[in-house]
């Protein structure tokens, strides 16, 4: 767990969970937004759009797809873990952390964004309920495009 919400629940733990589940809960780690980013990248293809890469280790932020020749990085976010306006919510339970949480990954979404722009890269975010839309999603592709020109 980060830092930032450790030092905000009191002792540093939730209160009432199990040690086990705790310890199970700190093992899982997120392996992108597989089914959406899918859907990204077969659109790509489909568009036949060329020249990106996935989750590049040598660019700041790791995009969730890269365009290195046009200097383009996408990210596709969560609408639960960034807290889309809207269709992300705050879960009922544990509230406090799960608003701290979502809040820092908000946070860090723009610091990613400023530091990708002072190097001159183009930060494009797609929230995941696009794909849900075939209007958004043409836009979106369509946007796409458009940064690349």
């Amino acid at each position: 767990m980060e830092k930032i919400l450790k030092s905000k629940l009191r002792g540093g733990k939730f209160l009432g969970v199990s040690g086990k589940r705790s310890e199970m809960m700190a093992h899982i780690r997120s392996k992108h937004n597989k089914a959406t980013e899918l859907k990204l990248r077969t659109l790509l293809i489909n568009n036949k759009i060329k020249g990106w890469k996935r989750h590049p280790k040598n660019i700041f932020g790791t995009p969730d797809f890269y365009f290195p020749k046009k200097k383009l990085a996408i990210f596709i976010d969560g609408c639960f873990w960034h807290g889309c306006k809207t269709c992300g919510h705050i879960p009922k339970t544990r509230s406090a952390f799960w608003k701290m949480k979502i809040e820092r990954n908000q946070t860090r979404a723009k610091m990613v964004r400023s530091k990708l722009r002072k190097e001159s890269v183009k930060v494009m975010r797609i929230w995941e309920h696009v794909f849900k839309s075939p209007s958004q999603t043409k836009r979106a592709i369509e946007n796409i495009i458009k940064s690349l020109e």
